[in-house]
């Protein structure tokens, strides 16, 4: 199976939630099988952030996106996740 690079973002239930928490969240999550590239807080509009991540997805796992997304949705103060770039490595 090739190796997957994927970006999400990540949006706070509130504009007030410390960013820097959901970032440092983040590798306690993730399935294994999956790598963080990166992770950056971006500007959204009127002041609203969101938290720009890219994974490498090295599972052979079926699930492994599902698992991913659910694992993600789970971080505290996050509302909502949006897959925003795939491709094959």
């Amino acid at each position: 199976m090739p190796k997957i690079v994927a970006g999400y973002d990540i949006y706070p239930t509130d504009s007030d939630v410390d960013m820097d928490e959901i970032i440092t969240a983040l590798p306690k999550v993730v399935p294994e099988g999956v790598r963080i590239l990166e992770a950056e807080i971006r500007p959204v509009a009127f002041g609203l952030k969101k938290v720009f991540v890219g994974f490498m997805i090295e599972s052979e796992d079926d699930d492994i996106g599902t698992r991913l997304e659910n694992s993600l949705r789970a971080v505290k103060d996050v509302e909502n996740i949006e897959c925003v770039t795939t491709g094959n490595v």
